[in-house]
C-alpha cells in the first residue's frame, strides 16, 4: 500500500515541479527531485546512485543559476532589480491569460517597472528586454531539467 501512495506523491510531485517552473514560489527542479525520490522509494522503481547524484547536482546547479541568471540579463541590459521584480509580477498575471501571456505578462512587468524606476521608456524597454532575457533564460532551464528528470521518471516507472 505504501508503495502506491509513493508512486501518487511521486506523479503529483513531478507535476508540481513542472508546474513549480513558471510559478516563481514553487521551487520546480528541487519539487521534480523529490518526485524522482519518492519513485526510488516505492517498488515501481530504482534509480542508479550516479542518476540520482546527477541529477541533485543538475537540480542544485539550475537552482543556483535561476537566482544569477535574471541578474545577469538585467545588468547586462542595464536593467534594475524594478525590472525583474515587475518581470515576477507580470509572470504571475501573464499565468491567467494562457501561453502568450506566459511570454507578454513578464515583458510588459519589467517594462513597467523600469519605468517606475526610470522614467526613459528607450531605457525601459532595452532593461526590460534583459530582464525578460534572464528571467526566460532561468524558466528554461528549470523547465529543461525538470523535463530530464520526468523522462527518467517515465522510463523507470514504465519499465
Amino acid at each position: 500500500m505504501s508503495d502506491y501512495i509513493l508512486l501518487i506523491l511521486g506523479i503529483i510531485m513531478m507535476i508540481v515541479g513542472i508546474i513549480g517552473c513558471l510559478v516563481p514560489v514553487l521551487p520546480g527542479p528541487p519539487l521534480s527531485y523529490l518526485g524522482l525520490i519518492m519513485l526510488h522509494l516505492s517498488k515501481f522503481g530504482q534509480f542508479s546512485k550516479s542518476v540520482l547524484i546527477a541529477l541533485v547536482a543538475v537540480t542544485i546547479v539550475v537552482t543556483i543559476l535561476d537566482y544569477i541568471v535574471p541578474i545577469w540579463g538585467t545588468r547586462k541590459f542595464g536593467g534594475s532589480k524594478y525590472g525583474m521584480r515587475g518581470a515576477t509580477v507580470g509572470l504571475v498575471i501573464g499565468l491567467f491569460l494562457g501561453p502568450v501571456g506566459i511570454i507578454v505578462g513578464p515583458l510588459i512587468g519589467a517594462i513597467v517597472g523600469e519605468l517606475i524606476f526610470k522614467d526613459d521608456m528607450k531605457y525601459a524597454l532595452k532593461a526590460g528586454f534583459g530582464s525578460l532575457l534572464g528571467f526566460l533564460t532561468g524558466i528554461g532551464l528549470k523547465l529543461a531539467a525538470s523535463f530530464v528528470m520526468t523522462f527518467y521518471f517515465v522510463k523507470e516507472w514504465i519499465a
